[in-house]
């Protein structure tokens, strides 16, 4: 039975009350994650998939009501990925869902047939937002098979200093994909077992647990690496008094990793940085 799930323009308000509460600016993973605490949303509703692309229903309406946060003048994106309240958004304590999607519209009649889709049954995501480098490697990670995920989480650890480092591909073996070992200093090692979840979703506290128990007589060091993020009982879990750490890598540090060790990815340096003073006055 599907999770019934708010529709898009429900998450206008609470959307732009996120990113105030981000300090005016954040990263898609950072507003949504936001947006789902102010909204409470369940684990069910913020995982439930959307039937078109790689995005969950929750993330989909939410690229939507920015979308439309932004068509009204609230909200501007960076080349980054970065979505920022504008000089008008600023003076703005609240917005009014009604009022944003009226305006918004205005604007989507002098745009693409493309850009004026419904967002139930239209394009899988705003033309007007358009994938940045990190959405673009999130969507690449999450269409590989789960095979494929777990070579490819194989070599990262590799490229981050592991050593001797196996995938188990096995079933039934407690959600352990593989094991390595992680040198300190040079000196001590500690045998570690990872987890890794080819997620559009958010990892619960009860899968953190389950992995835990699988890590019992195995190793002391757990790490689970996941595409998509942890709900907040899930970190606690992670951590918990009296038992093993598990270490987390949502998609947002997965991203910034495969960037440091340039997995993948070509960063091509910047010759002329130019200041805009004005940027500086008007938004801080």
């Amino acid at each position: 039975m599907a999770v019934l799930v708010p529709k898009f323009d429900e998450f206008i308000e609470p959307g732009f009350q996120a990113i105030r509460a981000l300090g005016g600016s954040g990263t898609i993973a950072e507003i949504d994650r936001m947006t789902f605490e102010i909204m409470a949303l369940s684990d069910e509703q913020i995982s439930e998939p959307h039937t078109r692309g790689n995005r969950t229903k929750a993330e989909y309406r939410m690229a939507w009501a920015r979308n439309y946060l932004k068509n009204f003048g609230a909200i501007e994106s960076s080349t980054r990925g970065v979505w920022s309240l504008t000089p008008e958004g600023k003076k703005l304590k609240k917005v009014v869902a009604v009022e944003v999607v009226k305006k918004a519209r205005s604007k989507f009649a002098k745009q693409t047939d493309e850009e004026t889709q419904d967002p139930e049954v239209g394009a899988s995501i705003c033309s007007s937002e358009k994938l940045s480098w990190r959405e673009q490697l999130i969507d690449i990670l999450q269409s590989l098979k789960p095979d494929s995920f777990e070579r490819f989480c194989q070599r990262l650890l590799r490229e981050s200093g592991f050593i001797q480092v196996n995938v188990t591909g096995k079933s039934g073996d407690g959600g352990i994909d593989g094991n390595g070992i992680i040198r300190v200093a040079g000196f001590i090692s500690f045998p570690v077992i990872f987890q890794c979840k080819r997620y559009r979703g958010s990892v619960s506290a009860s899968q953190v647990r389950d992995f835990r128990g699988a890590m019992v007589g195995r190793a002391e060091k757990g790490l689970i690496i996941t595409t998509g993020s942890f709900t907040k009982d899930a970190q606690k879990e992670a951590t918990r008094d009296g038992a093993p750490v598990i270490d987390l890598v949502d998609g947002e540090l997965l991203i910034e990793k495969i960037k440091e060790l340039n997995l993948g990815v070509t960063i091509r340096q910047v010759e002329q940085i130019e200041v805009n003073k004005e940027w500086f006055k008007q938004s801080f």
